[in-house]
C-alpha cells in the first residue's frame, strides 16, 4: 500500500511537472510573420511612441543624449530592482548582433535569444499588441542610433524571483494581443489608431492601471491610476471619469502632450517628462488620436487608495 501511494505521489508529481515545463515555455516568431520590407523613418516614430529613450537612455538625458541607449536605469520595486539593460547597435554589450526575429520575439513574446523569459518590468505585455511591421521598423531605426560600450548592472533580486521559468505562467495569465478596450463599432479612425498607440506602443497602462499583487494589470480598472510601481506616490488617473480627466477636453490632452502643459498651466513632473518629450516627437495627428482614444474609454474611480 506504501509503495503505491508513493507511485502515485511521484506521478502526480512528475505529472504537474510536465504541465508546468509545458505552459511555462517561452514562445518564439511564426516563420513568416517578419515583414519583407522595412522602414527606419517609421521606425522612428515608433521608437518615441514606445518610450525607449525612457528607460534606455542615461537618467536626465536630453537633445542627441536621448538615443544613446547604453541603459542603467534602475527601478526599484517590491519584487526586487529592475536595470535597464544597453540596447544600443554595439554588437557586444547591445543589440547590435540580433537577428530581426531576436528583436521581434523580445518585443512581442518576451523572449531572449537565448530562449530565456525576460521579465515584466520590460514593457511587452503591451508591445505584444504591437503589429511586426511596425516592430521590424522599429528595429531598422534602432540599428541607425549609436553603439554604446559598456553593460548594465545585473537585475538585484531574491529567490524566487530569480527563478525566470515561472514567469511563463505569470504570461499565461496577463499577457494579450486583443484590446483591452471593446470601442464602438462606429468608432472614429482616430479613435482606433489611438487606442493602438496607447494599448500598444506606447503602454500607457502599464503605469496608470493598478496590478494584482503578482504584478499583472488589472485590465478591470484600465487606466484608473495606480500606486507608483517605486512606491514613492501615485501615477494618476487617465479616465475621463472624475478624478482623473474629466475636466480636459480632446485637445487639453493633445496640448499636454506636445508642451508639456496642462490646462491650468501647470507643467509636467516626475517620470512623465520623460514621457511628455516622447511624445512631443509624434505627429500631431497621433497625439490628436492619442487623446481620442482617452477620451473613449470606460471611465473609472481612482485605482489607487484615496489617503495615498
Amino acid at each position: 500500500m506504501r509503495k503505491k501511494l508513493l507511485v502515485a505521489t511521484l506521478a502526480v508529481f512528475l505529472g504537474g511537472g510536465v504541465v508546468f515545463w509545458t505552459l511555462s515555455a517561452p514562445a518564439s516568431i511564426e516563420a513568416g510573420a517578419l515583414p519583407d520590407t522595412t522602414d527606419a523613418a517609421r521606425g522612428e516614430q515608433i521608437f518615441w511612441a514606445g518610450g525607449c529613450a525612457s528607460c534606455h537612455a542615461k537618467p536626465g538625458s536630453d537633445g542627441a543624449e536621448r538615443l544613446a541607449l547604453g541603459g542603467g536605469l534602475e527601478l526599484k520595486t517590491e519584487f526586487g530592482t529592475f536595470v535597464a539593460p544597453n540596447i544600443s547597435s554595439d554588437p557586444e554589450d547591445g543589440i547590435g548582433a540580433w537577428s530581426d526575429a531576436d528583436f521581434a520575439n523580445a518585443m512581442l513574446h518576451g523572449v531572449s535569444p537565448r530562449g530565456e523569459h525576460y521579465y515584466p518590468a520590460f514593457p511587452y505585455p503591451s508591445y505584444a499588441r504591437m503589429t511586426t511591421q511596425d516592430v521590424g521598423d522599429l528595429f531598422a531605426f534602432m540599428k541607425t542610433l549609436p553603439a554604446i560600450e559598456g553593460t548594465a548592472l545585473g537585475h538585484q533580486l531574491s529567490f524566487p524571483f530569480t527563478l525566470r521559468r515561472g514567469i511563463g505562467l505569470w504570461k499565461q495569465l496577463y499577457m494579450q494581443e486583443e484590446p483591452v478596450v471593446t470601442l464602438a463599432t462606429d468608432a472614429s479612425d482616430p479613435v482606433k489608431r489611438g487606442q493602438y498607440l496607447v494599448e500598444g506602443p506606447g503602454h500607457c497602462g502599464e503605469c496608470h492601471t493598478p496590478r494584482s499583487f503578482t504584478g499583472g494589470q488589472d485590465y478591470g480598472q484600465w487606466l484608473a491610476g495606480a500606486v507608483a510601481a517605486e512606491g514613492d506616490g501615485v501615477v494618476p488617473n487617465i479616465t475621463p471619469g472624475e478624478g482623473g480627466l474629466d475636466s480636459w477636453s480632446a485637445s487639453d490632452i493633445a496640448y499636454y502632450l506636445e508642451s508639456g502643459f496642462t490646462p491650468d498651466f501647470d507643467s509636467v513632473g516626475g517620470a512623465m517628462v520623460s514621457v511628455q518629450k516622447n511624445m512631443a516627437e509624434l505627429s500631431k495627428d497621433d497625439r490628436d488620436a492619442i487623446a481620442a482614444y482617452l477620451k473613449s474609454v470606460p471611465a473609472r474611480p481612482n485605482g489607487y487608495p484615496a489617503s495615498r
